[in-house]
C-alpha cells in the first residue's frame, strides 16, 4: 500500500505417459478381471463403496498424470504412481468413521510385494490391519475388520523397478459410525439482520463501527445483511472486517435512502489502509448526491448501484490506494481523484475523474477512452472471462445462495436486463461453518457433499479443508478468516470443474506453510474451460496480525482458473514484521495454463511477487510494492539481476498477455537498493505487455528499467512514474 503521492479453442493438453503393461500384463490382468466376476468365498456380505471421490494423497507422485486421486475415481483407466522407491503410500480420507469390511487393490504391473493395509481414526495414528510381504500384484481383495476414517497402503517393497501403481484403491464398509452434519441453520451472532421495521438500525450500525474503526488487527468480524425494501436516513459507516448486504436477487431490491461510507478520519485522512471491508448488492440514494467508498486494497464494491456519484477519495483528499469495482452501476460521476490506481470491471459509469498512476476498466460502459500514459487510462470493452461472486439472498422466507453464470466478453452488469443468469442452491446443502469448527467437521461436510458457508470469525485449522467435489461452493460473510496451524496448506482444491472460492482470509500460522491456498494438484493436464474454477475477493495475509510463514501465498495449478479480485499481502507494518520474522519468498504463483487475472494486488514478497509458470496467463491489472524491509543490496540480488522482478514469466513460456500493470518500491530501510526492472519476461512473440509502470517513492529505492532492459530509470524524489505503452 503506497505511503507517498497523490497520486480460439484450447489446444491438446498435455497427457500423461502411457502403461508400461506388456503383453503378458495384458493378460494377467485381464485373467484377474475376471476372477474379480466370480464370487469371493471369503468376502464378507454386501459392502459399500465408501472411498470413491474421496480425497486422497500420497507420499508421491511419479508424473502428473498420475496424482493420487486417479485411484479412487472409480475409472480403471487412470491409476496412481509413486516414484521409484521405498517406502511409499496412498490414503484415502473417508470423510467420517466407519465399519469397514473390505479393502480391493487392483495393481498395474508395478505392484506392491511388501505392504500393509493401515487405519486411523486421525490421520495421525495408525494400526495394521492387513499385511504381506508375498503380494502378486493384479487384483488382491483383502478383508478386514476396524471403525477408521483414514485407509492407508503402506508399500515397502517392489515388485518392479519402479515405483507402486494402482489402478484403483477401494475401500468398502457400512458407512459412518456417527452421525450425518446438517446442513443450513442460523448465520451465528456476528451476521446482523435488518428489515425496515427493525428499530435503532442506526445505533446498531455506529455500535460495529466504533469497534471497527481503527480495529485494522483486532478478531471482530460482521456482516450487515438488508432484507430487501426501503431503509431511510441511514449512513452505513463501514469499518475493518465489516461487510455490508442486500439480501435481494438484484441491487434494486434493497434501497437505501442514505450511504454506505468509508472514510479516513481514524487514521489522519489518510486512507491508504483502508483493508479488509465490502459493500454489496445494495442500491444507494445518497444524502448529498456522492456515497463515499475511500478505500485501498482489499476492500470490494461489487454489485452496487448508487444513484448518483461515487467519491473513492476520503475527506480532504488525502492519499489512497485502491481499489475495485465489478459489476456495479453508478448513475453519476466516480470521482477518482488521489486514488494511485483502481480497476472496475463489467459495470456501468456516468464517467470518471482524474488519474494518477494506474486506472484500468474491462467491460465498463462509460468508461474514459484508452490514453496511456496521459491521463493513465487502460480501456479493454469487454472482460474475457468473467463469473460473479456467489452471493446470499433470501427467497421469500428462505436463504440462499446465487451462483451466477459465466459470461465470455462480458461488457456491463449482470443484473441490469432482467433477472440475473446463473442457479441458486438453498442454505440447507450449506454447511454453516460458525467459530470453534474444526478442520475435520469441515472436511465431513465437503466428503458428505455440502458447500461450505462461513459465517464472521476466526478459524484455526489443523488440517487442510479440501474441496474436492467439483461445483462446490465456499463462501466467506465478515472477512471470515482462516488460520493454518502446525504448518499445513488452509485449503486445497482437487482437479474439478466450477469450485468457487468467495468473501474470506487466510492469514499464515506461525509455523511455516508450503503454501496457504493451493487451486488443483501439482501437475494436473485437466481442460476445465467449459466451467473454470473462480477464487474472488480471497485475501492472503502474511504477518500483521502477528507472526506468519509461508513459502507461498497462493498456488493456481488448475487449469482456466479465474482469480478476480485478491490481495495477497506480506505485511509491512502490524505485529510479526521483519525480514525474516514473516519470511515469505513468494506471492502468486500460476502453474496452471489459460489462467486469467482481474484485479490482482500482491506486495511486499522476499522474492518474486508473481511467478508465472503456465501458458496463454493474462493479468487484467496488477498492482505491486517490492518489500519496503529488504536490508541491503545483497538481500534481494538475484544472481547478477538487482532485485527479484514483481511479476516473473518463465523463460519457458511462450504466450502471455497483460493490460495494465504497475510495480512501486519503497525501500526505507535501505534507500539505495537498485531493482533492475518491475517485469521480467520471455522475449516472444506471443508475449506482449500494454500499459505498464514502475515508480520510485520518494526515492526510497530506484529501478533502472520497466520490463528486462527497456523503460526509463525512476530517479530522483518525485515519484513520476516511469511508462512503456508497449513491449516487446
Amino acid at each position: 500500500m503506497p505511503l507517498l503521492s497523490a497520486h480460439p479453442p484450447h489446444p491438446a493438453r498435455r497427457v500423461s505417459r502411457p502403461s508400461r503393461l506388456t503383453v503378458a500384463s495384458l493378460a494377467a490382468a485381464l485373467v484377474a478381471a475376471l476372477l474379480v466376476l466370480l464370487p469371493s468365498t471369503a468376502a464378507t456380505a454386501a459392502p459399500t463403496l465408501l472411498s470413491q471421490g474421496k480425497p486422497a494423497t500420497a507420499s508421491s507422485s511419479e508424473g502428473a498424470g498420475t496424482p493420487a486421486s486417479a485411484a479412487v475415481d472409480g475409472n480403471n483407466g487412470t491409476r496412481w504412481s509413486s516414484q521409484f522407491a521405498d517406502p511409499q503410500w496412498i490414503q484415502v480420507d473417508l470423510g467420517a468413521a466407519a465399519q469397514l469390511s473390505q479393502v480391493v487393490l487392483r495393481w498395474e504391473t508395478a505392484a506392491a510385494k511388501a505392504y500393509r493395509v493401515e487405519l486411523s481414526t486421525d490421520g495421525a495414528n495408525w494400526s495394521t490391519a492387513y499385511s504381506t510381504a508375498n503380494g502378486t500384484g493384479g487384483v488382491q481383495t483383502h478383508d478386514i475388520t476396524g471403525t477408521a476414517r483414514y485407509v492407508r497402503v503402506y508399500g515397502t517393497q517392489r515388485t518392479t523397478g519402479y515405483g507402486y501403481s494402482l489402478w484403483e484403491f477401494q475401500v468398502y464398509g457400512t458407512g459412518g459410525t456417527g452421525p450425518q452434519l446438517p446442513g443450513g441453520g442460523d448465520l451465528g451472532p456476528n451476521v446482523i439482520v435488518f428489515d425496515p421495521s427493525t428499530p435503532n438500525i442506526q445505533a446498531k450500525l455506529d455500535e460495529v463501527f466504533a469497534q471497527q474503526e481503527s480495529a485494522q488487527f483486532g478478531s471482530g468480524r460482521y456482516q450487515f445483511l438488508f432484507k430487501p425494501g426501503t431503509y431511510n436516513g441511514l449512513n452505513a459507516q463501514i469499518g475493518f472486517y465489516t461487510s455490508i448486504s442486500g439480501l435481494g436477487l438484484s441491487p434494486d431490491d434493497t434501497t437505501i435512502n442514505g450511504d454506505v461510507t468509508v472514510d479516513a478520519g481514524w487514521f489522519g485522512g489518510n486512507a491508504t489502509q483502508n483493508f479488509w471491508r465490502s459493500a454489496e448488492n445494495l442500491a444507494l440514494n445518497p444524502v448529498n448526491g456522492t456515497d463515499r467508498w475511500a478505500v485501498s486494497q482489499a476492500a470490494p464494491f461489487r454489485r452496487m448501484h448508487v444513484k448518483g456519484g461515487l467519491n473513492l477519495a476520503p475527506s480532504g483528499y488525502g492519499w489512497s490506494s485502491g481499489g475495485f469495482i465489478a459489476d456495479s452501476k453508478i448513475d453519476g460521476q466516480v470521482g477518482n481523484y488521489s486514488q494511485q490506481q483502481w480497476y472496475t470491471r463489467d459495470s456501468s459509469i456516468g464517467g470518471w475523474s482524474n488519474g494518477v498512476w494506474n486506472q484500468v476498466f474491462s467491460g465498463t460502459v462509460g468508461a474514459p477512452a484508452q490514453s496511456f500514459p496521459e491521463p493513465r487510462y487502460t480501456t479493454l470493452d469487454t472482460t474475457p472471462v468473467s463469473r460473479e461472486k456467489p452471493f446470499l439472498y433470501l427467497d421469500g422466507s428462505e436463504y440462499k445462495v446465487f451462483v451466477p453464470a459465466k459470461r465470455t466478453n462480458a461488457r456491463g452488469t449482470s443484473w441490469g436486463n432482467g433477472a440475473p443468469q446463473g442457479s441458486s442452491i438453498p442454505l440447507s446443502q450449506f454447511y454453516v461453518v460458525k467459530p470453534g469448527t474444526s478442520a475435520a467437521t469441515m472436511n465431513q461436510a465437503l466428503a458428505q457433499g455440502l458447500h461450505l458457508l462461513f459465517t464472521p470469525g476466526v478459524y484455526h485449522v489443523n488440517q487442510t479443508i479440501q474441496v474436492n467435489r467439483a461445483d462446490t461452493v465456499v463462501l466467506g460473510l465478515g472477512l471470515a478468516t482462516i488460520i493454518p496451524d502446525n504448518g499445513v496448506t488452509a485449503m486445497k482444491v482437487g482437479d474439478v470443474d466450477g469450485v468457487k472460492l468467495a468473501g474470506f482470509l487466510v492469514d499464515a500460522g506461525q509455523v511455516n506453510s508450503p503454501s496457504l491456498l493451493e487451486v488443483g494438484p501439482a501437475g494436473t493436464t485437466t481442460d476445465h474451460a467449459a466451467n473454470p474454477t473462480t477464487v474472488q475477493d480471497v485475501f492472503i495475509r502474511v504477518g500483521g496480525a502477528g507472526a506468519g510463514k509461508a513459502t507461498v501465498g497462493m498456488v493456481i495449478n488448475n487449469h482456466d482458473t479465474i482469480v478476480d479480485h485478491t490481495w495477497i499481502w506480506r505485511a509491512d507494518h502490524g505485529d510479526g514484521v521483519g525480514w525474516e520474522t514473516n519470511r515469505s519468498d513468494y506471492g502468486f504463483r500460476v502453474n496452471g495454463d489459460d489462467v486469467l487475472a482481474t484485479g490482482l494486488f500482491v506486495e511486499h514478497f522476499n522474492k518474486y511477487d508473481v511467478e508465472w509458470n503456465g501458458e496463454r496467463g493474462r493479468t487484467i491489472f496488477f498492482q505491486n510494492e517490492k518489500a519496503y524491509d529488504a536490508p541491503n543490496q545483497a538481500a534481494i540480488q538475484n544472481g547478477s539481476v538487482k532485485g527479484y522482478a514483481a511479476y516473473k514469466v518463465a523463460d519457458s513460456v511462450n504466450t502471455h498477455e497483460g493490460w495494465g500493470l504497475g510495480s512501486y518500491c519503497y525501500y526505507n530501510v535501505d534507500p539505495t537498493i537498485r531493482q533492475d526492472h518491475g517485469f521480467q519476461v520471455p522475449v516472444k512473440p506471443g508475449v506482449k505487455f500494454h500499459d505498464i509502470l514502475v515508480v520510485s517513492l520518494g526515492g526510497n529505492g530506484q529501478y533502472e528499467h520497466v520490463i528486462n532492459n527497456t523503460g526509463a530509470p525512476t530517479s530522483g524524489t518525485s515519484t513520476t512514474p516511469s511508462t512503456v505503452v508497449s513491449f516487446p
